[in-house]
């Protein structure tokens, strides 16, 4: 039970275990993500929702009793009208129960554990719920728009209020989970991707905010969900998932608890991300005194600053990556290699790619170049070395642009055997090319380009 031991024996596993994000978020770490707190978030919400976050207390009402409050509730609901008498329930099959409950828990179908508030076609201004107006971070309804009646899309149908629980059903996997905790005005609608749940009284509205984000229920959507681009569940697969409710009193432990230990997190990977940025600032500025060192002797004094402290600065993607774009940057400055006074200069050999280009010319291999303008003093970034030339791509290469009109070959024009047609998917991020799923066109098709 004690989870803060857990955390605080094994800090430096979840706060030190990374990943590379597919994609880059903010600051120098934004391409990190703290893949150890990430799984001890998960860990949190997989022990709360087995009973196995707080002890249970003997002296609860058992959920059973939970149960019958709730079954009261629902019938005084339909008699007022505020609900429709929902249709007898399949028992839950011992296959259908993940793990094994605590005591004085149950099981139930999500569909019993609070109800929706119908739909309408919204006929004068109201205030309008989607998924973008999420706050995945804290569950919250962050950014809803006020809507006219004829601006309405077409998903603004379903009816909330505060203390509904909403989760969309469509690429669950984003986990747009939210708790509406205001009471909007004008009244809130939300999209038709949203399956609303609003939690009889005996329910904890939080308590089934954490259960939806819990690896448990995570794992019964992804293996119903259907699509591969938008992979989605429909309303009926969603409430026919179920729940481990545990006792009224118990399920207010366990949330008070989760906030807990989920703010912990959050001082964890603040400081992490702290870390990092701080770590990867230093990087780069040492980094810096290499391409700012005017010789080579000062070169060779800055890195051996910086090879002393090799292991501890490059641990990181971020950091490895820094300094390959600083080999890179030394190269092309000169600085990686000494100059060798007995080399022929760059100047000369300027000279003899003007010879070549001038004969393949007058062979009308190649079309005569119109006269480049000179290069500025503004164009150029650095100092080159002595025996060094700046020059124009212009005037070391010849360009040469395909037919990209109604030529350009497509898939049924490709053949077994021909040329190779090389696209950019065969480029690897490493500058090779990929010789894998090689297409291959005609001789003929190639002319025709």
């Amino acid at each position: 039970m004690a989870v803060e031991k857990l955390i605080v024996d094994h800090i430096d596993t979840w706060t030190t275990a990374l990943q590379t994000r597919s994609t880059a978020g903010r600051g120098s770490s934004g391409k990190i993500e703290l893949y150890g707190i990430k799984k001890l978030r998960e860990l949190i919400l997989e022990l709360a929702v087995r009973g196995k976050l707080v002890p249970q207390d003997p002296n609860d009402e058992p959920a059973s009793e939970l149960l019958k409050h709730i079954a009261a509730e629902k019938a005084e609901l339909v008699k007022q009208g505020k609900i429709k008498k929902p249709k007898p329930l399949p028992e839950i099959s011992e296959e259908e129960k993940p793990f094994e409950l605590p005591a004085g828990w149950e099981w139930i179908k999500i569909s019993e554990i609070g109800h929706d508030w119908g739909q309408k076609t919204p006929d004068e201004d109201f205030t309008y719920i989607d998924v973008g107006s999420i706050n995945k971070e804290y569950g919250i309804i962050e950014e809803p728009s006020i809507l006219s009646a004829k601006d309405a899309p077409s998903r603004a149908r379903k009816i909330v209020q505060k203390g509904t629980v909403i989760y969309s059903t469509v690429r669950p996997y984003l986990l747009n989970i939210a708790i509406i905790e205001s009471a909007f005005s004008p009244e809130p609608i939300a999209s038709t991707a949203f399956a609303i749940i609003h939690p009889y009284t005996a329910m904890n509205a939080n308590f089934i905010y954490y259960y939806l984000r819990s690896p448990v229920f995570i794992n019964y959507v992804e293996s119903c969900q259907t699509g591969v681009a938008y992979p989605a569940i429909n309303d009926k697969q969603f409430f026919s998932g179920i729940i481990a409710v545990p006792p009224s009193s118990e399920q207010a432990r366990i949330t008070k608890k989760i906030k807990e230990l989920m703010s912990l997190c959050d001082q964890l990977e603040q400081h992490s991300l702290t870390s990092l940025d701080a770590h990867q600032q230093l990087v780069e500025t040492l980094l810096t005194t290499l391409t700012d060192s005017q010789n080579a002797d000062e070169l060779t004094e800055n890195w051996a600053r910086i090879s002393e402290h090799f292991d501890t600065l490059f641990t990181t993607e971020p950091s490895i990556e820094a300094l390959k774009q600083t080999i890179l940057q030394l190269a092309v400055m000169g600085k990686l290699v000494p100059q060798d006074p007995n080399d022929e200069p760059a100047s000369e050999l300027l000279k003899r790619i003007a010879q070549e280009k001038a004969q393949l010319v007058k062979d009308g291999k190649i079309k005569k170049q119109k006269p480049l303008p000179p290069i500025s003093d503004k164009e150029k970034p650095f100092e080159v070395p002595e025996g060094w030339e700046w020059c124009k791509f212009g005037l070391i290469s010849e360009f040469i642009n395909g037919d990209r009109g109604s030529n350009y070959p497509n898939k049924n024009e490709y053949v077994v055997h021909g040329i190779p047609w090389i696209n950019t998917g065969h480029i690897e991020k490493n500058g090779t090319l990929s010789i894998t799923d090689m297409n291959f066109i005609t001789e003929k098709k190639f002319n025709e380009l």
